[in-house]
């Protein structure tokens, strides 16, 4: 599926991801197309084991390189072919122009190095300025992100901050370079709802002030339907659903998302049975030969089975890949 945007900022076309692993080589991301404009913010939505980490930090190389092969696939950011260029190339961009968040804060910060050190490395790796200026900047940001003292917080090592403020500080620290796509990944899981509301605000003034885009992980559907722009709902390695934040959330098409919305608690489904997806994403190992969502699907054909389903552009900006909905 060909995805053409004058103000688009990165486009993926077509990725499959493999990994190397004792039980064989699995092909864990298979065939997945979408594009985030400039100042955009998507979503990509589903339960855990989707395939939706493994795809935000495929597009910078991220994974392994002993283990991961991009068998196909284009992932263009403005003019750069990220799964061709050089890592010299690849190293300048990420960080710089494109940052993470990831959901764990342990993995991005050093515990034997002191918390402001840490925050301005990349500052002064890329030449956004002098000492003086990332100093400033990171208290400025530590401030913005709802830790108190931040001065004196930057004398700190890691293990002086609970896990709520280390997700804080690394949030912080993927802002440092004004990235032009940020990537987050479930980045409010481990803080409470009062700090969310704060940095959730935070990133959508970022997205005005310097143009941001944001690639935005989450299987909390109730936040992202405030947040994002456009959703796409990933199911065992593929993208099923891509719409508008209206179209997927008020009108889902694929019997997935529609599950998904089901599922989620809100105030009218106060007092009422909650629906469930009976039984668990499969393993890369064990993906039905036709349609993934197959077993569960409470909707599905015998095509299903045995067929990969089809791609349907119901709009300009709504698009699935099934056979029976639509």
């Amino acid at each position: 599926m060909s995805l053409k945007s004058n103000d688009q900022l990165i486009r993926v076309e077509n990725l499959r991801v493999v990994l190397s692993t004792e039980e064989g080589n699995l092909s864990i991301i298979e065939d997945i197309s979408f594009e985030i404009k400039k100042s955009e913010i998507f979503a990509l939505v589903g339960e855990s084991g989707c395939g939706k980490s493994i795809t935000a930090v495929s597009l910078t190389r991220l994974l392994p390189f002993n283990q991961a092969s991009y068998p196909s696939g284009i992932v263009t950011f403005e003019e750069t072919d990220l799964l061709s260029c050089s890592m010299e190339d690849l190293r300048k961009i990420r960080g710089r122009e494109v940052a993470y968040i990831f959901q764990e804060p342990f993995s991005s910060l050093n515990p034997l190095q002191k918390i402001g050190d840490q925050l301005i490395e990349g500052y002064l790796h890329h030449k956004m300025g002098d000492k003086v200026s990332a100093i400033a900047k990171a208290e400025t940001l530590l401030k913005r992100v709802g830790i108190t003292d931040a001065k004196q917080r930057l004398d700190q090592f890691p293990n002086q901050f609970s896990g709520g403020m280390l997700q804080r500080v690394s949030i912080a620290m993927a802002l440092m370079c004004d990235p032009k796509l940020l990537i987050a990944d479930e980045p409010t899981s481990a803080i409470d709802v009062t700090i969310q509301l704060q940095l959730i605000e935070l990133l959508l003034e970022l997205k005005k002030e310097i143009q941001m885009s944001i690639l935005f992980i989450s299987h909390d559907i109730g936040l992202v339907s405030h947040l994002a722009d456009r959703i796409g709902v990933m199911y065992a390695g593929k993208l099923v659903e891509i719409g508008t934040t209206t179209e997927v959330i008020d009108s889902p098409k694929h019997p997935y998302a529609k599950a998904l919305i089901e599922a989620y608690p809100t105030k009218e489904k106060l007092g009422k049975r909650l629906q469930i997806i009976e039984g668990i994403v499969p393993n890369p190992k064990d993906y039905p030969r036709g349609c993934h969502f197959y077993d569960r699907c409470k909707e599905r054909a015998e095509i299903c089975k045995e067929s990969e389903p089809i791609f349907k552009k119901l709009s300009d900006t709504h698009t699935i890949q099934c056979f029976v909905a639509g």
